[in-house]
């Protein structure tokens, strides 16, 4: 599917970005939504050099007015909303005995309300047309918890609870609006360089580590196949998703010994690091942070996991088909034994 209006929150860097480039790629025309005028900047010339038609709409997504003047806008300058992605997300890397309740409450606004206040907004307009598909970009956390991460996980925590409500409500009306969910592992973005931290030392992703792209062509397949309830991507978010089905004491015991380590380079923080809690990052800064973090060495850019969930159907098919075949030829070897 091409040629549609698709708008992504997040989108001056990392997994937003790379989303704003996957549907560009396509041929569609992108909104692009944040804080940073720098990051949405950069990121529109991508989309256009992408082949793709780019709207900047700098929007902080934790104001109700802003998200909603940004649906009229997209609307008025582009076109009816067919895809909405919502990504944009701010928080916090510190014990939760560290985060102020300003810290927390803000944090929660952009990550969690954000995307509350963004489905609202737009909803109206796809509700009139009854038509229009909205992604909300969870994680592995929605699910399972770990340490250093609360204000992260809450709201990933709150944003799953959510999106399966609303999903149950479209249901029952049978409304042709769809929501979906995209479950995504640790990535190489630039959260790591701009999220507030109060760790001692510089903070990583907790290996395996994706590239952005994986989430992005993970994202816009969701859009193209909105009617699944959630999509999983990597093999360590199914692992992790699993296991905490199973076992989430063992899991809980584990992370508690291993999830402070596991999150940190040993190498020491900079203390002059930009935080984009208040102020994005990278006006702040002068940086535009772009799509990839500091791991480029350590991160992998295809998912097999992924390509696997993605064709499961035909996957399904050809094995059926393959037994089949298999039975057809072993009835016929045991007719010609008979009559031999």
């Amino acid at each position: 599917m091409t040629g549609r209006v698709v708008a992504v929150t997040g989108a001056s860097g990392g997994v937003g970005r790379a989303t704003a480039l996957e549907f560009a790629r396509h041929g569609d025309r992108v909104a692009l939504l944040a804080r940073g005028v720098r990051g949405l900047e950069g990121a529109a010339r991508q989309v256009r050099e992408a082949g793709g038609t780019a709207l900047i709409v700098p929007t902080d997504m934790a104001e109700t007015d802003q998200v909603e003047a940004a649906v009229r806008r997209i609307e008025e300058e582009l076109g009816p909303i067919d895809v909405w992605v919502n990504v944009a997300f701010t928080s916090v890397f510190a014990r939760f005995e560290e985060i102020s309740a300003a810290e927390f409450r803000h944090a929660t606004e952009v990550s969690y309300l954000g995307y509350v206040y963004a489905t609202m907004a737009v909803l109206q307009p796809m509700r009139r047309r009854n038509a229009g598909t909205i992604v909300q970009v969870g994680s592995a956390l929605a699910y399972r918890g770990i340490p250093l991460q609360s204000v992260y996980c809450g709201a990933k925590h709150a944003i799953q609870g959510f999106h399966e409500s609303l999903r149950c409500e479209l249901l029952h009306e049978k409304s042709p609006i769809s929501v979906t969910m995209v479950q995504l592992p640790a990535l190489n973005t630039p959260q790591f360089s701009w999220v507030l931290s109060r760790l001692p030392d510089r903070a990583q992703p907790v290996p395996p580590i994706y590239q952005p792209e994986v989430a992005a062509r993970a994202i816009r397949f969701a859009a193209d196949h909105p009617r699944r309830r959630e999509y999983w991507v990597g093999s360590s978010t199914v692992a992790t998703l699993v296991a905490n089905a199973l076992v989430p004491g063992v899991l809980d015991r584990y992370l508690g010994w291993k999830g402070v380590s596991s999150q940190q380079t040993g190498e020491p923080r900079d203390p002059e690091q930009p935080a984009n809690l208040w102020e994005p990052a990278d006006d702040e800064s002068g940086r535009d942070f772009g799509t990839h973090g500091d791991f480029d060495s350590r991160a992998r850019s295809r998912s097999v996991q992924q390509w696997v969930a993605h064709r499961y159907p035909q996957l399904a098919v050809a094995a059926a088909a393959t037994i089949a075949g298999s039975a057809v030829v072993a009835t016929r070897a045991a007719g010609r034994g008979r009559r031999s």
